[in-house]
């Protein structure tokens, strides 16, 4: 039976959202604050920044300009580029002319973007760079439904073909002569039509289209704020692809509410420097990007004087006792209250100014299991990164830690409004207005997906504890069962593993099998910095994976691991690669997950030798 509260939280949330869209939302925000900063894109000089009343204006142009083409209501626009304002107004434009924006993946191989281009049924493609129009042109010809494709810089001369400076003359022109007509397209969108169509990212199998709602979003959005209560007019980063719904969630449409500014961070390899121009409010990362940030600062603290390490040391471990002591149900002593705030006085502030996250409120990972140690590393400077749980059918996160409650190793409470249950099996479930109603021409996913009663199945195992909080075991497909019928979680021996800051991935393997193995490659920024630090002589990653001192602490990293382990859980074998796993070459998502199948496959030969003898 449903918790009473959870059904009226969801009812007062419902009253809040009825009848509202995104056109709506941003109409009213620029009418209140039209001066406002909205998107600021980097230059040469800094940021050039919109305001949002300069932002409405473009994207009833850019709306104008896509009824112009013949976009007609309900029919899709597909986009790939950079996180970038161009990229926001264009998706916010299609809505407005009533069409339904679709972000791709700027990582799908040419077979993937034409699978999700017919199944969206694309009218207009836009498109960033001549690299995303290389993953497009291949397949051009195989999209019936394509009229144009608009190209932010170089359009080839081809009818097919237009500029973005051409297209924005066509939107405003459009928009001079009949502007009643673009402000009647937008005004006729309704809560329930679909906002946005996110794939998801396709760990096996073609990727799966989920519709998601004005209502869908609204619900999340505000499910959010509450969740996070992040300040309004506050300084944001978007810098994951807004093919992810949690970027898309909280760059894209809560800043519409919370009348953020948004920088654009266009190259990851800038993060660190836009994290201390724009020292955010809020932060969103996948788990590898937190590790990264991690190995980099260890890496950089190594580098430092032995007494200069030993007081990091001491203040971190004041921070990390404040953090872990202030979890749900504990309360720290006067005495850890008294050492943090003399550690955070001396040094800890100074840290998280200098990497930009002195003002961060909200400090978040998901999509991921996220290791502890790095939780533990970041509490050391006083940070709290909190696990957030959900899935693209779910519109974003359905559970979620907040600054004054959390544990720290669960994913938190469930959101407002939403009830989560554990399912017989173990299986994590979960009902709220949040949820997608199935999946875009999938008939046969939507049944195993969401069950007669509304429940949506998310193909996790998990468990609910007596206060409420949700912990991930792992993904029920992907448990491994043992020759001898142990069930094992790969993703929690793997986190103990990437624990030592040379292992920068690693893929737990055993299924059917006497014992467990392991496929591990090195950390590319932190390697070569470990190397230098011992007068180590290479010159590629693949040389370090062979030399005797990098094996011997591989050795030991993954003997440390073990002994965190029972005995059935421990890698027996193990083989470090010589190259590193991306997206690009294929063994990790867009969203930074492996890709557990096409490893297995790539490395079966290395896995049979672990087996052999």
């Amino acid at each position: 039976m449903a918790d009473p509260r959870v059904l009226a939280e969801r009812s007062e949330i419902e009253r809040e959202i009825a009848g509202q869209t995104i056109c709506g939302q941003l109409k009213l925000t620029a009418e209140r604050f039209p001066d406002s900063p909205a998107y600021s894109d980097p230059d040469e000089d800094g940021w050039t920044t919109i305001t949002y009343g300069e932002a409405r204006r473009r994207v009833l142009a850019i709306a104008a300009g896509y009824a112009a083409l013949g976009l007609e209501p309900g029919e899709a626009v597909a986009l790939m580029m950079v996180n970038r304002s161009e990229h926001v107004l264009a998706d916010l434009g299609a809505v407005h002319a009533g069409g339904v924006a679709c972000s791709v993946y700027a990582t799908f191989a040419p077979d993937q973007v034409a699978f999700v281009a017919k199944d969206v049924k694309a009218r207009v493609v836009v498109l960033g760079s001549a690299a995303d129009l290389a993953r497009w042109e291949p397949i051009l010809g195989e999209l019936p439904d394509l009229r144009k494709v608009i190209l932010l810089s170089d359009a080839p001369d081809d009818d097919l073909f237009m500029s973005w400076d051409d297209f924005l003359a066509l939107g405003e022109s459009a928009l001079a002569a009949d502007p009643a007509a673009v402000e009647a397209r937008a005004a006729a969108v309704d809560a329930d039509d679909v906002l946005t169509v996110l794939y998801t990212s396709g760990t096996t199998g073609n990727p799966k289209g989920v519709p998601l709602t004005h209502t869908n979003i609204f619900f999340e959005v505000v499910a959010t704020d509450r969740m996070t209560d992040v300040p309004t007019h506050g300084a944001q980063i978007s810098y994951l692809t807004y093919a992810h719904v949690a970027e898309r969630v909280l760059s894209m449409y809560l800043p519409v509410f919370k009348v953020s500014h948004i920088h654009f961070c266009t190259d990851l390899a800038q993060l660190g420097t836009v994290l201390g121009q724009v020292k955010p409010m809020l932060f969103f990362g996948v788990p590898r990007v937190y590790e990264k940030m991690m190995a980099r600062l260890q890496a950089l603290l190594s580098t430092q004087p032995e007494e200069q390490q030993e007081n990091v040391r001491a203040c971190m471990a004041a921070g990390l006792a404040y953090v872990e002591g202030s979890q749900y149900g504990q309360e720290p002593s006067p005495e850890v209250v008294a050492a943090y705030e003399r550690a955070d006085a001396a040094l800890l502030s100074v840290i998280r100014s200098l990497i930009g996250l002195e003002n961060a409120r909200w400090l978040a990972t998901a999509a991921a299991p996220m290791p502890i140690e790095v939780q533990r590393f970041f509490a050391g400077f006083g940070l709290k990164v909190l696990d957030v749980y959900g899935m693209t059918e779910t519109s974003g996160a359905f559970t979620a830690n907040s600054t004054e409650v959390y544990k720290l190793g669960t994913v938190g409470r469930p959101g407002p409004g939403v009830e989560v249950r554990i399912a017989d099996d173990g299986e994590i479930i979960t009902r709220s207005p949040a949820n997608t109603s199935g999946y875009l021409n999938r008939p046969e996913a939507t049944a195993e997906l969401l069950d007669e009663d509304g429940w949506l199945h998310t193909g996790d195992v998990g468990s609910l504890d007596e206060d409420g909080f949700v912990r991930i075991v792992d993904r029920k497909k992907e448990l491994i069962i043992t020759a001898g019928g142990e069930n094992i979680s790969p993703a929690n021996t793997e986190n103990f593993l990437k624990e030592h800051p040379l292992i920068g991935q690693a893929l737990v393997y055993g299924d059917r099998r006497p014992y467990i193995v392991a496929i591990l490659t090195l950390d590319g920024e932190v390697a070569p910095v470990w190397a230098l630090g011992r007068g180590i002589d290479f010159t590629s990653l693949a040389d370090l994976t062979g030399h005797p001192d990098v094996v011997k602490e591989i050795e030991a990293a993954v003997a440390a691991a073990n002994e965190k382990l029972a005995r059935v859980q421990q890698v027996k074998k193990w083989r470090l690669l010589p190259v590193e796993w991306t997206a690009e070459s294929a063994e990790l998502t867009p969203s930074l997950k492996l890709k557990r199948r096409v490893i297995h496959a790539r490395y079966a030969g290395e896995i049979d030798e672990m087996y052999q003898g």
